[in-house]
C-alpha cells in the first residue's frame, strides 16, 4: 500500500504565498499522474491542478497564473507553488496520485489512485 503526506498548509493574508508538498510512500512501482484537489466547507470538492509523469500541467481557471504545480520523480513528490492567494483560495486541499504498485500482498501489481489526507490552507482578508 501506499501513504500520501501533505504538508505546508497554514494561515496567510490575501496576496501572501504557500508551498503545499505531498510525499508518496510504500509499495510503489510508478506513479503516473499526481494533482492537487480542494474542498471548502458546504462546496464540492474541485480539481486545482494536476501533472502527468512527463510533465505536462493542467490548472483551474480560477487559479491559472498564480499557482504552479510540479514533481519530482526520483521523491514521489509533488508541490503546489501558490502565489498571491485569495480568501476564495481557503480550502482543504488534497493530494492525488495514480498509483502502480502492490496494494495488497495477496495481490499482484494494480493501479489505483491514492489520496492524501488533506491540509488546511486560510486566507485572509
Amino acid at each position: 500500500q501506499v501513504q500520501l503526506m501533505e504538508s505546508g498548509g497554514g494561515l496567510v493574508q490575501a496576496g501572501g504565498s504557500l508551498r503545499l508538498s505531498c510525499v508518496a510512500s510504500g509499495s510503489i512501482f510508478s506513479i503516473n499522474d499526481m494533482g492537487w484537489y480542494r474542498q471548502a466547507p458546504g462546496k464540492q470538492r474541485e480539481l486545482v491542478a494536476t501533472i502527468t509523469s512527463g510533465g505536462r500541467t493542467n490548472y483551474a481557471d480560477s487559479v491559472q497564473g498564480r499557482f504552479t504545480i510540479s514533481r519530482d520523480n526520483a521523491e514521489n513528490t509533488v508541490r503546489l507553488q501558490m502565489n498571491s492567494l485569495k480568501p476564495e483560495d481557503t480550502a482543504v486541499y488534497s493530494c492525488n496520485a495514480n498509483i502502480k504498485g502492490y496494494r495488497a500482498k495477496e495481490q499482484g501489481v494494480v493501479v489505483y489512485d491514492a489520496w492524501g489526507q488533506g491540509t488546511q490552507v486560510t486566507v485572509s482578508s
